[in-house]
């Protein structure tokens, strides 16, 4: 009946006929080898892929990003029937619930966790009588060397210098979650191993005895509880209660963990701890070496700051106030490059001591500095606000301070399919989210411009990545709250308006469309997660009726200090390319003919930050073309702003223009609309007008990233892209808030 009977029995002990257990350790990790070598194959040929596409852009100019061979179309005849499966989730109503919905995973992501857990479970009872009582104490021995040998794929996913990222382009955060249901499923085994033994001691009252007496039995026991205690700890709620005080007791956890199995086992399972700390420890002595490298000042003699002063750290950060809960953080001259859509872990231990944050870069490198934008929720963020706010302004920060507060950075990390390889490009972000579309926008703007090249993938960075671009069309979407947010990057977006314009009158054949929605609704705008983020209301029937009958368009241009609105008209449209001081012209006669009462009936408005009223309903289109078919949506609610915000004109005059004193904070080819984005009809026109393949990137809250995900894998099934009717295929990367 001891537990520690029969583990050294290897391939001998389960009778004749029976796969002995070594050998059935194997085979699980033959399984996971088959996965790994289709992701890094799939990941070699979409890199060879691309730099065939891009060799025949600078070659013969931009040619359509679509398969021509039997076996090309094949191919991609395959990869979209896998995209759409891996994309698509369902929603599932709760009972008792009105009108709340819990979406789920996606079915990509589904299948991978649940083919680790079938793989598991069929290994532990393959050719064994469940049935049988006497089988009881074999079966606890089978999962006990199955559930041991699943210690190495835990710790192989759980690193950010990830081995697996690498062979099969996917990111340390991507692969987290993998990792964390790896550990779900590491604990349903070893509860069916000691749940086996039990049952194998009940009849003869034997379990309190084992557990007081036995020394294996109450290691195994304290391990599994350690374990149960790693799983509920590693869910959302209680990791983002805390995240500083999770990967303490993550760590302390898993090291008390690791010491309780090996005491627990016998000495010829072992090599699965030692190959589980080897891993552990290759991951955090890389990081290490990397960190030291990276942000001590002697090793990079060329990267001084700007004032001349020397000191030990390299980085040295300019935090500036923005918005009253958003901070700017500029590195400048940095001493290590990175891609488009990376992040890196942001340290600062004179206001935050051993804390690190990953934070997205929002610059691309030929800016010289590294830019993050950090939204101020609590804890670290909190504590870099108001030391933002109290040094910002100060005439001898720079002497005092030698150039700026002292940083630590790691990384970059985080990779993402290079977009220059696609015909058609979308991109939506919600709020904070233009921190990883926009670097996507300009780098491409970039390499229209001058061929320039960005290593976005660990397979360029090894073999180098081809300058050119293969792009002709990009849609570029930014929903904000409040129109105070439009400052973050005004510069950045009113010089991809201008460097395109450039870009045309050389003859090249590009084009970029940017549109900014400014919307009350915190579904596509707000960033911090709930306990129960999943919990969303479902879509009410005026967005509906509004969806049927109408469209809403944009309520005024705005300006730094002031803004024009078109209160006064009932139904007119501002064309987006005439020049400011033009007057409003009047829609044609069928839209002209709605009613005060049928606009109130199809717009849904509310006070928003600031005093702001915010038209909330969705917007289907606001494409310039189709102007004439838009009716203006006029907001009539009553909203005055706080005392404490009345200064902020921004927000407060969206709705009470004030005459234009100042150049526009926006280009004036963008236009600016109030209400909310209707991602599938955004997306479906720019996938009608792409002549090859498209990419749709999208980065805001899990409402946006929700709507945009069902979009495309709707337009992709109803476009046919996977039934050979020759319809382009649709290539979606999401990246959502939190870690």
């Amino acid at each position: 009946m001891d537990m520690g009977m029969g583990m050294g029995m290897g391939d001998t002990a389960m009778g004749p006929g029976v796969p002995g257990l070594f050998y059935l350790q194997n085979m699980y990790w033959a399984a996971v080898g088959a996965v790994v070598a289709a992701g890094t194959a799939a990941n070699v040929y979409n890199y060879l892929l691309y730099r065939q596409r891009i060799s025949a852009a600078r070659q013969a100019g931009p040619t359509p990003a679509k398969p021509r061979l039997f076996h090309t179309r094949a191919i991609a005849t395959t990869t979209a029937i896998l995209r759409e499966f891996s994309n698509a989730s369902y929603s599932f109503s709760l009972p008792l619930v009105v009108r709340l919905r819990l979406p789920s995973p996606t079915l990509g992501r589904t299948f991978l966790v649940l083919a680790n857990t079938i793989a598991a479970l069929v290994l532990c009872f393959y050719k064994l009588n469940t049935g049988d009582r006497w089988s009881f104490e074999v079966i606890g021995y089978r999962t006990g060397f199955i559930t041991i040998c699943q210690l190495p794929l835990l710790f192989l996913l759980a690193g950010k210098r990830n081995i697996i990222g690498y062979m099969t382009g996917s990111s340390h955060e991507r692969l987290n979650v993998l990792h964390r249901w790896t550990a779900r499923t590491l604990l349903l085994t070893a509860t069916i191993h000691m749940g086996y033994f039990f049952a194998d001691w009940a009849p003869y009252g034997y379990i309190g005895t084992k557990i007081r007496e036995d020394s294996i039995t109450q290691r195994g026991v304290i391990a599994w509880a350690i374990l149960l205690w790693i799983c509920i700890s590693s869910m959302t709620p209680v990791r983002g209660w805390n995240y500083e005080f999770f990967v303490l007791q993550h760590i302390v956890s898993f090291v008390a963990f690791i010491a309780m199995v090996y005491v627990h086992t016998p000495p010829e399972v072992h090599i699965w701890i030692w190959i589980s700390v080897g891993l552990f420890a290759f991951d955090r002595v890389l990081r290490a070496a990397y960190n030291v490298y990276t942000n001590l000042a002697f090793f990079h003699p060329k990267h001084k700051p700007e004032d001349g002063v020397s000191t030990l750290w390299t980085c040295k950060a300019d935090i500036t106030p923005l918005t009253p809960n958003t901070t700017r953080i500029t590195i400048r001259n940095p001493p290590v490059g990175w891609s488009p859509g990376q992040h890196v872990f942001l340290s600062c231990h004179s206001l935050t001591p051993l804390q690190a944050h990953p934070f997205t870069i929002c610059s691309i490198p030929e800016d010289g500095k590294m830019e993050f934008l950090v939204q101020s929720h609590g804890g670290a963020t909190k504590k870099l606000r108001m030391h933002a706010e109290k040094t910002h302004g100060l005439p001898t920060q720079v002497e005092l301070r030698g150039g700026g507060t002292s940083v630590a950075i790691e990384g970059p990390y985080g990779f993402v399919r290079p977009l220059r390889q696609f015909d058609s490009v979308v991109l939506l972000a919600g709020s904070t989210g233009i921190t990883f579309t926009l670097p996507l926008l300009r780098d491409l703007v970039q390499a229209w411009k001058t061929g320039y090249a960005s290593c976005c993938t660990p397979m360029g960075s090894l073999l180098g990545t081809p300058a050119g671009a293969a792009t002709t069309y990009i849609r570029f979407i930014w929903v904000v709250k409040s129109g105070a947010q439009l400052s973050w990057f005004a510069t950045q977006l009113n010089q991809v308006a201008e460097d395109v314009a450039a870009l045309k009158k050389q003859g090249k054949a590009v084009r970029v469309e940017v549109s900014v929605y400014i919307t009350c609704d915190e579904i596509f705008t707000t960033e911090q997660e709930s306990v129960f983020p999943a919990l969303q209301p479902a879509h009410t029937a005026p967005w509906q009726l509004l969806s049927q009958h109408g469209r809403v368009q944009e309520v005024g241009r705005l300006y730094s200090g002031a803004s024009i609105s078109s209160a006064d008209e009932k139904s007119t449209h501002l064309e987006t390319n005439r020049d400011l001081d033009d007057k409003v012209r009047e829609v044609d006669s069928s839209t002209a003919s709605l009613t005060d009462a049928t606009q109130s009936s199809l717009v849904q408005q509310s006070c928003g930050p600031n005093g702001t009223c915010c038209c909330t309903a969705p917007i289907d289109t606001d494409d310039p073309e189709s102007a004439s078919s838009i009716f203006a949506a006029v907001c009539t609610c009553n909203c005055r702003p706080s005392s404490r915000t009345q200064s902020s004109t921004d927000d407060a005059t969206i709705l009470h223009p004030q005459p234009a004193t100042r150049q526009p904070l926006l280009h004036p080819s963008i236009p600016i609309l109030s209400g909310r984005p209707v991602p599938r009809i955004l997306i479906r026109r720019s996938l009608e007008q792409a002549r090859g393949e498209s990419a749709v990137v999208v980065c805001g809250p899990k409402g946006l990233i929700r709507d945009v995900r069902r979009a495309v894998v709707g337009l992709s099934d109803e476009r046919a892209v996977c039934k050979g009717t020759g319809a382009q295929g649709v290539w979606l990367h999401c990246e959502g808030f939190g870690y």
